[in-house]
């Protein structure tokens, strides 16, 4: 991590910095607040509209693209959190967010209209995101061992 200026100028970066990152949390809250209840709304409205208690395929894919595109916030407030907590950005939450957000565009991804070429690039894009998570967990877990006695 890059050192910061010592003195009255790094007091005041820091407390903007702390400011900058609250608000962020703030905005995000309300984000996925009005995102959740949305989704509800959509759900209800899919439900009550003909054919009733029934839904077809793309509004299935609809809703699975919302709980996700929640998730994703939900995982993003978390990375903010761990900032504001530890003042560094926690690598293995930003990989766990990629991969919540390929998956997302996976499951609302309509391979009539991409060809091949797509589908194998998000491929390429999971395998690499999902090799780095477990690279860095591995990596976790042996800093965790070399710091015990």
């Amino acid at each position: 991590m890059p050192e910061r200026p010592n003195g009255r100028l790094g007091v005041v970066i820091k407390q903007f910095e702390r400011a900058i990152v609250l608000a962020l949390v703030v905005m995000m809250m309300v984000v996925v607040t009005l995102a959740t209840i949305e989704l509800g709304w959509i759900i209800i409205r899919d439900f009550t509209t003909a054919p009733i208690l029934l839904l077809e395929v793309d509004e299935l894919l609809e809703i699975f693209g919302f709980f996700l595109l929640i998730l994703i916030g939900v995982e993003l407030l978390e990375t903010i959190k761990a900032y504001l907590r530890d003042n560094v950005v926690h690598v293995e939450i930003v990989l766990e967010v990629a991969l919540i957000a390929i998956a997302r565009k996976v499951v609302v991804l309509d391979l009539a209209k991409h060809d091949g070429l797509d589908a194998l690039a998000m491929a390429a894009l999971i395998a690499s995101l999902a090799t780095a998570l477990l690279l860095e967990k591995r990596a976790r877990r042996r800093r965790a061992k070399a710091r015990e006695p």
